[in-house]
């Protein structure tokens, strides 16, 4: 069993025939515009769990051996490897440390990139944007962003950019994108787009996947009755016996963590903040100012990671605490999304370029239910279920009672 994310994304490790095609195209496609005087773009799509980083970190690591290997057209090039999610990049950098062709330096967040090309007054040649979802697409000084668009920013100052996109990872407002919006930067230029469909993290059947897409659709369906093949899928009426389950995992495996949606208390004051549920009191992540990532941290295993900790990262054992936010209207059997009680105040920043107020409704609560997709899809072997809501809660259980005699 591998716990750790660089061995996870090891680019050296064997690769699909569909992965290994794809890289051969995307090389194709970058030689070609590598010779040309203005930008082109190769999107990559894909759910959670589809390989998209796996990808990019055997690309990358290839076009950077043909660069510092003086292959044509590659040869004393300028590449970058760009993502905007700090846990996600200390992994990158932690596999460049003992890879020769490889560099620290040449792996940064989207802003660092921009900020650098200017102060040298140059642009790049090849840039890899890994969860460009997470691209800020407003100005956010907190993050000395002052442009209108990161990838519109990176597209000027770049000759080919690759990247990997998945709208259902869209989780704040000033990295708002669907794909229409992305499309609406990236059909500029000379492009291509390709659809990765496999899910290569999780050994849940499909039919749960399906399932856990639905449940953030909002319709709570009954659970298929293969959800527990090859795959630890409970549910819980205590948060505490879901903990104690999840160090038993942890013990045994390692790498298994509680997780939780907002709708907790949290602020960014340095202090400790706690997730209580009944007999459950535990603290949401602490800032990691350490170059492991969090749920490589052994002592993790008594704090509550949020989606700024876990996404893009595999676990192979998650509990869930669904949280105030989501409920489920008992006439409809739908899940409610209850906006006036999400704490987490980064979300929702307000955005020049929206006026319509159902419309940033809906918008708003499509990122409360991606923020919970993203959950869902952590777990490689199993997931637990806890549900605040005691409403959701019970239909929950009664629907694993049924697939679980």
């Amino acid at each position: 069993m591998i716990n750790k994310a660089i061995a996870k994304l090891d680019p050296f490790k064997q690769l699909t025939t569909e992965q290994q095609n794809l890289i051969n195209r995307i090389l194709t496609f970058t030689e070609t515009h590598l010779q040309a005087d203005y930008p082109a773009v190769f999107t990559i799509y894909g759910d959670a769990g589809t390989g998209k980083s796996v990808v990019l970190s055997a690309l990358f690591t290839q076009i950077q051996i043909m660069t510092r290997q003086k292959e044509a057209p590659f040869k004393d090039r300028e590449n970058y490897f760009l993502v905007n999610h700090p846990e996600i990049l200390k992994v990158y950098k932690q596999i460049a440390g003992p890879i020769n062709d490889l560099y620290k330096k040449d792996y940064m967040r989207p802003t660092s990139f921009i900020n650098q090309m200017d102060k040298k007054h140059t642009s790049a040649d090849v840039v890899v944007i890994d969860e460009a979802h997470l691209l800020l697409s407003k100005p956010d000084h907190y993050n000395n962003f002052y442009y209108q668009n990161q990838l519109q920013e990176i597209i000027k100052r770049s000759k080919v950019v690759i990247l990997v996109f998945d709208q259902y990872q869209v989780l704040r407002m000033k990295s708002l994108w669907t794909d229409q919006r992305l499309e609406k930067i990236t059909h500029q230029y000379p492009h291509e787009d390709y659809h990765l469909l496999h899910q290569f993290r999780m050994t849940a059947p499909d039919d749960l996947i399906a399932w856990f897409n639905d449940f953030t659709d909002g319709k709570l369906s009954p659970l298929p009755k293969d959800a527990q093949h090859n795959y630890d899928f409970r549910v819980f009426n205590d948060a505490e016996e879901m903990r104690q389950e999840i160090v038993k995992r942890n013990n045994e495996v390692s790498l298994s963590r509680i997780l939780s949606t907002s709708g907790y208390p949290s602020t960014l004051d340095g202090g400790k903040h706690y997730i209580i549920e009944g007999r459950f009191k535990m603290p949401w992540d602490q800032y990691n100012y350490t170059s492991t990532p969090w749920a490589e941290i052994p002592s993790t295993i008594d704090e509550v990671g949020s989606i700024y900790t876990c996404q893009g990262f595999d676990l192979n054992y998650v509990g869930i605490i669904i949280g105030p936010p989501f409920s489920l209207n008992k006439k409809t059997k739908q899940i409610q999304i209850n906006l006036d009680k999400i704490t987490d105040i980064e979300m929702f920043k307000k955005r020049d370029d929206l006026f319509d107020a159902a419309q940033i409704k809906k918008l708003e609560q499509k990122m409360v239910m991606n923020s919970l997709n993203v959950l869902f899809k952590r777990g490689i072997y199993g997931c637990y279920l806890y549900a605040h809501d005691s409403a959701l809660r019970q239909e929950l259980i009664n629907l694993f009672q049924t697939i679980s005699k």
